[in-house]
Formats: C-alpha cells, structure tokens, sequence
C-alpha cells in the first residue's frame, strides 16, 4: 500500500497565489462567449485556484461552476465554490457548509478537508458526492447531499446533508475520488478509488442517489505495478460506449508532479474497459488523453461537462502552484483528446 496517494490539495506559495489574482482581476476578461475549440487552459482569469475540479459548464447564458476540494484552514474545510458567468472570468462563491457534518470527524478521525466532489443532476435535484480522508490512509468515507440549486446566491440553495454512501473502513479499497455515470437504462453507478486495489464501481439508486445494494465492488482498472498509481475516475457515456477516464503516477508534487490523464472504453458500464491498442485497464492499460507540457505539470483530477473537460495542474508562472484548466474535449477516431493549445 502506498503511503502517500495523491488527490489532495497541496498548500499553494500564498505570496506568488495572491500576486496573480490580483494581477487577473484588475484586469477583468469582458464577455468571452463559450469556451472556445483550442483555446489554452491558462486562458482564464479571476480566482481559478481549484483543485479536483467539478465542472457544471453554463448552457443559454446560464453560469458556470466549479466545486472543488476544500482548503482546511477555510470553512473547516469544506468544498469550495467558484462561478463564472461565461467560462473565462471566475470568482470565489463560498462553500457548502461553514461546518463539516458532525458524523464526519468521527467516521473519519482526524479528517481536515474534503476532498474531490462530484457533481450530477437528476429530476432537478443536484447530488453532491464527496470525500473525506486523512493523507495516506484509506480509512475513507463518501459522502452525499442533495440541492435543488448551485448558486449560494439563489434563495432556494440548501445543501442537505444524506449521509454516507460508502465507507472503506476495513477494506482493500480506498473509497475517495467518486464520479457518477447512469447507464443505458438509467441506472445510477459510482466510480470511486485510488491507489490499494485501483478502481471500483458499485450501483446507485434513485431517488436517493445512495447505494442500492451491499454487493461487493466490481474492480475496474489497475496499474499491475506498486504502488498502483491510479484514482479519480470519471465514465462518460459517448455514442453508445462508456470511457472511463482517470488520472495515474503521482499527483500534489507542484512542478515535480508526474500526474496524466487517460481513458479506456466499453461497451456497457461494467466493463471489461480496454484502451486504444485492446489492452485491458485491469492490466495496466489506458489510452494518453493529456499529459505536462513545459510550465503546465502534472494534469488530472478531472471532469467533463459538455464538451469541455475541467481538471487541475501546476503552473510553473504560480511558482507550482495549483490552478483549473478546461480545455475543449474532441473526439478522434472514436477516442477522446485534449490539447494544452498555446502558450
């Protein structure tokens, strides 16, 4: 087991951090339209300082947000919230809670922040999942709430606390680093793991987005190799097949991070996931999606909404620190890819 899995939010060189926001917004993006086909991920302004990212893009002049893992010195340390009103230009909306739930702290002790949160939409209900753990343990749990708004400023936003969705207490598995996908029948899975035994899918229910069953996980993608550097997936349904993005190597190293993203496909949810060239992800495969390029290291902790695909780096101009990247999603060949574009 390896004693430092990665996807958690590093401590960002606050003096460099704090210069560029101020930089960013004194000089304020007007109105951009929607995000563009090849434009840069370092093509945005504001407070884009997230990590773990998960993206609601805006649709007909709707605004975009981003939750994200929390920073345990704000808000005890709960999921951060950022909005754009067009993609480009972000701002800082707050946090789920200024408390985390109680039952927390002692589900997991010694949890500072949380972690990696997904977001998804059904019959008008929003399903936050989220993380809760400790560095390098997987006694882990995640979690879920429920909202029928985004935007704190909306006077129906309420998060509701739904308790826990699965806990890896015990296990060989790492429950943190949840994503959603419904299957062709509507059916509502979760993806979740990192590190130990890789990555592990089991049912949800609606309404009540929580498990439906207590069946044992059905393991996805593997490394084959210690310390098994794989988490954060992510399926996305395309054109009839499932793509099961992750990130693997090795996350929260600033500059020396060596994180990537890639992806494998299937014909149904569950799998068997294979990569470009039919090597199986139980067996170390995975297809390269988008990887370091000059200043720009060690991308990962996706999402995808719409066409654009949301995740976090390490910008060599912050000195290493974190920062969000979106970057268009094209689709070549049956496969998806990304390009960092200009500098």
């Amino acid at each position: 087991m390896p004693s430092t899995p990665a996807r958690r939010r590093p401590r960002m060189r606050l003096a460099a951090a704090v210069a560029v926001v101020v930089l960013m917004m004194s000089g304020c993006a007007g109105s951009a339209g929607p995000l563009a086909e090849g434009m840069p991920a370092g093509d945005l302004t504001g407070d884009f300082f997230t990590h773990d990212p998960a993206l609601v893009a805006g649709k007909d002049g709707e605004p975009w947000f981003v939750y994200s893992t929390g920073n345990g010195d704000v808000a005890d340390g709960n999921i951060q919230i950022r909005r754009s009103t067009d993609g480009h230009n972000w701002e800082y909306a707050g946090e789920v809670w200024k408390q985390k739930p109680a039952w927390l702290t002692a589900a997991v002790p010694g949890v500072h922040n949380l972690w990696a949160p997904e977001l998804y939409e059904h019959d008008g209900t929003w399903y936050l999942y989220y993380s809760a753990s400790t560095f390098g343990k997987n006694l882990s749990v995640i979690a879920l709430a429920t909202n029928t708004a985004l935007d704190p400023a909306d006077p129906a936003y309420e998060w509701v606390d739904r308790g826990q969705v699965i806990s890896s207490k015990g296990e060989r598995f790492n429950a943190i680093d949840p994503g959603i996908a419904e299957d062709e029948n509507g059916t509502p899975w979760m993806t979740f793991g990192s590190f130990w035994t890789g990555i592990q899918l089991v049912q949800l229910q609606w309404p009540t987005g929580l498990r439906a069953d207590n069946a044992e996980p059905l393991r996805l993608a593997d490394r084959k190799a210690p310390p098994n550097a794989i988490e954060a997936p992510y399926i996305l349904p395309h054109d009839g097949a499932y793509y099961l993005f992750f990130s693997r190597d090795f996350c929260c190293r600033g500059l020396e991070s060596t994180y990537n993203i890639a992806v494998g496909k299937a014909d149904r949810i569950t799998g068997p996931y294979l990569d470009a060239d039919g090597k199986a992800l139980l067996d170390g495969g995975g297809t390269p999606v988008l990887a370091s390029d000059g200043g720009r290291t060690g991308p990962g902790g996706q999402s995808v909404s719409g066409d654009t695909l949301a995740f976090h780096y390490y910008a060599e101009e912050l000195d290493g620190g974190f920062r969000l990247g979106l970057l268009h999603l094209e689709w070549k060949d049956g496969w998806p890819t990304a390009s960092w574009g200009r500098n």
